[in-house]
């Protein structure tokens, strides 16, 4: 009786191992690169990054560059979000004469896969009106969708923090 025992006990503790093996395998946090691969972190915070600080920067003189830059950048809601600002600053900004500069201070990643990925972003943008040389700095904190276009990334969704 005792090798009977021994036995079951031995197929119960394996069923067990192997269902606790198999729960791991389908953890969905095992697919969040964010944890585990640093290369892929970088590159999407490289490309993000500068599409953010091509889109948020703006010359009044030159608003097509602006333009070119979301068309490549942004799509979805990202994209139709930045038409409608876009559309109120290029009313303002032959006025004012308005230029802005943006840049991203700090970039992190929450989630990635090989697809998509989650951003934290935080964004100095500098402003200044050529008429009465007024200057001035604003921060943004911005959650961001990108998804993988071909083998480069696509901001389709900006949401202000």
């Amino acid at each position: 009786w005792l090798v009977i025992g021994l036995a079951v006990a031995l197929l119960v503790i394996a069923a067990v191992l192997a269902w606790q093996t198999h729960s791991l395998q389908d953890d969905s946090a095992l697919e969040n690169r964010a944890l585990l691969d640093e290369k892929a972190q970088e590159g999407v915070i490289t490309v993000v990054s500068r599409s953010l600080a091509q889109v948020f920067s703006y010359d009044y003189s030159q608003p097509e560059v602006t333009r070119a830059a979301a068309e490549q950048v942004l799509d979805g809601q990202a994209r139709e979000e930045y038409e409608t600002l876009f559309a109120s600053l290029q009313e303002r900004a032959p006025n004012q004469k308005l230029t802005m500069a943006a840049q991203v201070q700090v970039a992190g990643v929450q989630e990635l896969t090989d697809s998509k990925a989650t951003l934290l972003v935080f964004v100095d943008q500098r402003s200044s009106r050529k008429q009465d040389n007024e200057a001035t700095v604003s921060a943004a904190q911005l959650s961001i969708t990108a998804e993988r276009s071909g083998d480069t990334w696509v901001i389709t969704g900006l949401k202000p923090l």
